[in-house]
């Protein structure tokens, strides 16, 4: 089954990609929950209109993108923890809370979806990871975990 997709799927494809996934999972889980519709001449017509539509949108976006991204490149973030003796956090430092410090920075809200790390966090120490802020556009991030 052909399926538009509407929304950024891990592990599948992009906003606006035509994917071929298999029939129960496009019925079931992905045209329900508005991730994306058939592919069929109808709605290929409306996706070449959305498509303009986002790419216009995007674009005004995108420069706004590369400052932000400029500016997250030139900083270390610092996310304060609480810690054991050995150095080892109670839990782990989460997608959600890089998000939140990373508003606190920029001034820009990001989604926690769009935030990969290329390890848990669960130490004391530097880490890098990286923002995905467009498929253009990504910015490399370098987080100071501290004991606070």
């Amino acid at each position: 089954m052909d399926i538009i997709l509407l929304k950024n799927i891990d592990k599948l494809g992009f906003k606006f990609d035509v994917v071929t996934v298999k029939d129960g999972y496009g019925r079931n889980y992905l045209i329900p929950k508005r991730m994306g519709v058939i592919a069929n001449e109808t709605n290929m017509a409306k996706l070449n209109n959305l498509k303009k539509q986002e790419a216009a949108r995007l674009e005004k976006m995108l420069d706004q993108f590369k400052i932000y991204a400029e500016k997250l490149n030139e900083t270390t973030l610092q996310i304060p923890v609480k810690a054991g003796a050995s150095g080892k956090i109670f839990g782990s430092v989460t997608p959600l809370q890089i998000a939140q410090v990373i508003k606190e920075h920029i001034d820009f809200e990001v989604d926690k979806r769009w935030i990969e790390m290329e390890e848990e966090i669960k130490t004391l120490g530097k880490y890098t990871g990286k923002l995905n802020f467009h498929k253009e556009v990504a910015a490399t991030l370098n987080i100071e975990v501290l004991e606070g």
